[in-house]
């Protein structure tokens, strides 16, 4: 499987570069192949890597692709959270096409 890795720093200067990288992730993989992300060297980020990574799952979901999130900081999940969409991102489990709507 595929992944997808973030970097150590995913802020608003960095976010239109990685979501061009995700975008192009997307592209590469295999048929029915999710798109893994893992968030596990985020170690600097902002709001903007939430939106992010809600980029990502709705590229996916558009793709008709699942979506997983893997070793997500707990800052990142408590920020996702405090917004609303922690249960759109902050599960490292994966999120079907069909519930990625």
């Amino acid at each position: 499987m595929a992944t997808f890795a973030l970097p150590a720093t995913a802020t608003l200067e960095q976010t239109p570069a990685l979501a061009q990288s995700v975008e192009a992730a997307l592209a590469g993989l295999d048929a029915g192949e999710p798109l893994r992300v893992d968030a596990s060297a985020l170690a600097a980020f902002d709001t903007s890597a939430v939106a992010l990574l809600l980029h990502a799952r709705r590229l996916a979901a558009a793709a008709g692709r699942g979506f997983e999130l893997v070793g997500a900081p707990p800052k990142l999940t408590q920020l996702a959270q405090l917004y609303g969409v922690g249960e759109l991102i902050g599960s490292p489990s994966s999120v079907s096409p069909a519930s990625a709507a």
